[in-house]
């Protein structure tokens, strides 16, 4: 578990983006009816773990990139309170609805932003810069979970002064390969290579605001793994955290029956919240 003093939560703690518009064409089985961010682990859709995961550590200013079937996200978070609770209402009056269990609102502010039904990462998070004004963000994807020490992240981009954060993890290599030097910096980025040596790109970035101007632009074809994170690499700006800890993506119907089964056997790495 997050000390509590972890858990406080800060106002100045930088908003989070949340990639949540992709189509999740190798989860098709599920994702044909609803988007991969609500596909369910222990009754929640995986959004609310990845968000938990983030509350735990004090962030609660969320910005959620949509696109396939957005709205089913917005309906999720615009009836949040109702999904989680008993309820008594007269039907014809709306304004009298009882709530019967504990007020379960999480304090997080939330942020949905239509950033195209077809926009690639790169795009979508251009699309949604302009609800960061801070100088720095985070940004994850809407699919990956993790034990990672969120509050030892943000210290570490910090502390080396440069433009991008990734966190680099270890599982099979199906994702964007990471060339670290010695000193941390992300020497080479490779999206999803044939072969797998070393870290892997594991999501959970931090970037400063300058990013988003420097080499984000809304075209709707600009992939983030691509072009913006390999000019980043190149220019010397992009550092790694390690993470050896758990990481798994939900990429697929086993990864996603895996994930389910670590919950439902309390042995969930990921839950870090009370």
């Amino acid at each position: 578990m997050v000390e509590k003093s972890e858990r406080v939560l800060k106002l100045d703690k930088p908003p989070v983006i949340i990639l949540c518009g992709g189509q999740g064409s190798r989860l098709h089985e599920e994702t044909e009816f609803r988007p991969k961010p609500l596909l369910e682990i222990g009754g929640r859709p995986v959004l609310w773990h990845i968000m938990k995961v983030y509350a735990a550590y004090g962030f609660r200013r969320f910005i959620l990139c949509l696109g396939y079937k957005g709205a089913m996200i917005k309906d999720y978070f615009l009836n949040y309170r109702a999904y989680q609770s008993d309820l008594t209402l007269r039907l014809g009056d709306s304004d009298r609805i009882q709530y019967h269990s504990k007020n379960e609102q999480e304090d997080w502010e939330v942020t949905l932003v239509e950033t195209g039904l077809n926009a690639q990462t790169g795009a979508r998070v251009a699309r949604a810069g302009r609800y960061v004004t801070e100088p720095v963000f985070c940004l994850t994807y809407g699919d990956g979970l993790g034990d990672i020490d969120l509050t030892a992240l943000l210290r570490f981009h910090q502390a080396h002064g440069r433009i991008g954060t990734v966190t680099g993890v270890r599982p099979p290599g199906r994702f964007g390969e990471l060339k670290v030097t010695a000193s941390g910096q992300a020497e080479q980025f490779n999206e999803k290579p044939q072969t797998t040596e070393g870290m892997i790109n594991g999501g959970f970035f931090v970037f400063k605001r300058s990013f988003l101007d420097r080499y984000l632009t809304p075209r709707e074809d600009l992939i983030l793994e691509r072009e913006p994170l390999q000019r980043l690499s190149q220019d010397g700006e992009f550092m790694v955290f390690r993470h050896d800890g758990f990481w798994q993506a939900m990429d697929t119907l086993r990864e996603y029956r895996l994930i389910n089964d670590l919950w439902e056997k309390g042995k969930a790495p990921w839950k870090i919240w009370p």
